[in-house]
């Protein structure tokens, strides 16, 4: 949680403006939480507290409510009544990071992905991408390698991990949804050294 959260800071000023390099400040002036941290420490207390995740998440959003969220989010957060909009955007896996650490189990902590995401994410992709990233998480805190990670993840969710960032990025383009995000995600997670 801790690792998505400084993610989250660090990668704030580049959110609309990415940069071709690897080399950058990682804490400036502009660094701020956004919509993904309220997220994500949105879910880490709807497990803690047996709670609902609409519930928890249109609770926290709205005590933030200029953190940055979506329009389509921001218009499922304001009304009581509005149920999930198919959206296979990122937000789904930049909020699933608690479920990696919570649950003991893979089929519990697939299900509960799932539902972490299908309250607002409920397209296919949307689903996916939450599910393989606390599936990374799971398998990374019991210890696996990260070529058994790489492995599992493109064998079960499809995902090509086996370009670098290195070659990924001077083609790389904005892109908000799980099947174009949460790969580049995972690789530079195997390519992380500390």
């Amino acid at each position: 949680m801790l690792g998505a959260i400084a993610g989250d800071i660090i990668g704030s000023p580049f959110e609309y403006r990415p940069i071709k390099t690897a080399e950058f400040p990682l804490f400036q002036e502009a660094s701020t939480f956004t919509d993904d941290t309220v997220m994500t420490v949105a879910t880490a207390h709807a497990i803690l507290e047996g709670k609902s995740y609409a519930q928890v998440y249109r609770t926290f959003g709205r005590r933030y409510p200029r953190a940055g969220y979506g329009s389509y989010f921001r218009r499922w957060l304001l009304s009581e009544e509005a149920g999930p909009y198919n959206s296979w955007g990122n937000g789904s896996a930049m909020r699933v990071s608690p479920v990696g650490w919570a649950f003991e189990t893979e089929p519990r902590l697939l299900r509960e992905a799932q539902r972490t995401a299908e309250v607002t994410h409920n397209h296919p992709e949307g689903i996916k991408g939450a599910q393989a990233v606390a599936l990374a998480i799971y398998m990374s805190r019991k210890g696996a390698t990260k070529e058994a990670i790489r492995e599992r993840i493109m064998g079960e969710y499809g995902y090509d991990l086996r370009q670098s960032l290195a070659e990924l990025r001077p083609g790389y383009r904005y892109d908000i949804s799980c099947q174009g995000s949460v790969p580049v995600a995972l690789i530079a997670f195997l390519e992380a050294e500390s």
